[in-house]
Formats: C-alpha cells, sequence, structure tokens
C-alpha cells in the first residue's frame, strides 16, 4: 500500500491527480492491475488515501502548535507560525497542493476537508479558549472553524498567482483573521 502510494503521489507531482491512471500506477508499482484494486477501487480512493494522510499530518502540527498555547501572545505566535509553515508546504508540495485543489470537486473528499476544518477548527478554539481565560471554547467555535474554512480556500488562491500577491494574500488573510482570534468572544 506504501508503495502505490509513494508511486501515486511521484506521479501526481509530476502531470496532476487528473492524468493519474490506474494502469500506470500498477505498473510502476510493479504489482498487476487485480492488486490494485484490491487496495484501491478507483482513483478517488487513492487521491482520498493521499488526503486522509496529509490530513492526519496536518493535525499533528496543529496540535502540536496550538496545545501548549495559554496566553494571547502564545496564541498570536503559534497561529502565525501555522500560517507560516502552511504557505510553506502549499508553495513546495504540489502533490498536496492538487491532492487540495482536487477536493473541491470530489464529494467525499470535499466532506473530508470540511471534517477536517471542523477538528482543526476545534482545536483553534480550544486555544483560543484558554488564550481568553474562558472556562468554554463553544463561544469560539464558529469563528474558528468559519477560520480554518478560509484558510483552506487562502492557500489554495495564494499558490495559484505569483509569489508576491500569493504572500500579499497570505498577509491579508493573517491580519484579518488575528483580529477575530484575539477578540473577546461575542455573544
Amino acid at each position: 500500500m506504501d508503495r502505490i502510494l509513494a508511486v501515486a503521489t511521484a506521479m501526481i507531482g509530476v502531470r496532476g491527480s487528473d492524468q493519474l491512471k490506474m494502469g500506470e500506477v500498477a505498473e510502476q508499482a510493479g504489482i498487476s492491475i487485480g492488486s490494485l484494486y484490491q487496495y484501491f477501487p478507483d482513483k478517488s480512493a487513492i487521491i482520498r488515501s493521499l488526503a486522509e494522510r496529509c490530513s492526519a499530518e496536518s493535525r499533528r502540527c496543529i496540535e502540536d502548535a496550538l496545545t501548549p498555547v495559554q496566553s494571547l501572545a502564545e496564541l498570536e505566535a503559534a497561529y502565525g507560525s501555522l500560517i507560516d509553515i502552511y504557505y510553506d508546504i502549499y508553495r513546495a508540495e504540489p502533490v498536496m497542493r492538487d491532492i487540495w485543489s482536487g477536493t473541491q470537486a470530489d464529494k467525499q473528499l470535499a466532506a473530508l476537508e470540511l471534517a477536517e476544518s471542523r477538528i482543526c477548527g476545534g482545536m483553534l478554539a480550544d486555544a483560543m479558549a484558554r488564550a481568553h481565560g474562558a472556562a468554554d471554547a463553544s463561544a469560539y467555535a464558529t469563528t474558528a472553524f468559519t477560520i480554518w474554512q478560509l484558510g483552506e480556500a487562502t492557500m489554495r488562491l495564494a499558490v495559484s498567482v505569483d509569489e508576491k500577491e500569493g504572500a500579499a494574500i497570505v498577509a491579508a488573510f493573517r491580519r484579518m483573521t488575528l483580529r477575530e482570534i484575539l477578540a473577546p468572544a461575542r455573544s
């Protein structure tokens, strides 16, 4: 399975997920097409597995950054660092860019992205509650979820334009969202 996903990752990096062909994946992985279909019934299943792996890695990174947050200064630093990390990853990893762009066309992948935004938004809401000294993160849940979902869209936009404009888009997103993140909860 790891070999299949490694081959698929390399192929997507070169040609994009639209050009991924099951027969070529099987050939380059050194397995029969029948064996490939035992693991992955179609191309979407391969892309979904890659997206799930990216999501799991992202969650660990987010958790590592946000779990220790106890103050507004720590929240600002951790959130800013996460934005920088994600923008760098999106710029450096064409496979990740391609996978997340593909989520918009595939209902199962879109649902996966939405679920990930809820999980990551929940981690952000928890960090916001701790930083603001609130006992309950629910007051921050909608804001954090919205920010996280918009962050995914912002990164896709930023890497689709030239580097200077992309950096400006990410900087604007950081300013706008930090105002909300650092503001007291509104009822």
